[in-house]
């Protein structure tokens, strides 16, 4: 087990939403760390992603699961997504449709939805 206490969060590659996302989670959950997963619009990976892309998603939540004992995990989504351009009714719709694949995927972990909005600010997206 690593040194120190961890969540997990699947987020966008865009680097304006790392830092509210991590802040966030870190307060929120009282962790050291958070173990970041990274693509171009992960809500559409998840939902609409290739096999590969979804199973390496997987595999690095099992990472952060097993290895580093993460209980939290979750699924972000934000404003102007160019990985997966859509407006924030949508991307809520995805975000809580991801919530249930990936609470599949690891049905041990809570998983949460979050959403960056256009002042970069982090809003819980209520299941």
């Amino acid at each position: 087990m690593a040194n120190g206490t961890f969540a997990t969060a699947i987020n966008c590659m865009d680097g304006r939403v790392q830092l509210p996302v991590i802040h966030w989670m870190k307060e929120e959950y009282g962790v050291d760390y958070i173990d970041m997963i990274t693509e171009a619009g992960p809500t559409r990976v998840v939902l609409r992603g290739t096999d590969k892309e979804k199973e390496s998603i997987q595999s690095k939540i099992e990472v952060s699961t097993e290895k580093h004992g993460s209980e939290v995990i979750a699924v972000a989504g934000h404003f102007d997504c160019a990985g997966n351009p859509a407006d924030k009714d949508d991307k809520i719709d995805q975000i809580k449709s991801s919530i249930e694949v990936i609470q599949a995927w690891s049905p041990s972990s809570k998983v949460i939805g979050l959403y960056v909005n256009e002042e970069w600010q982090v809003e819980v997206v209520e299941q």
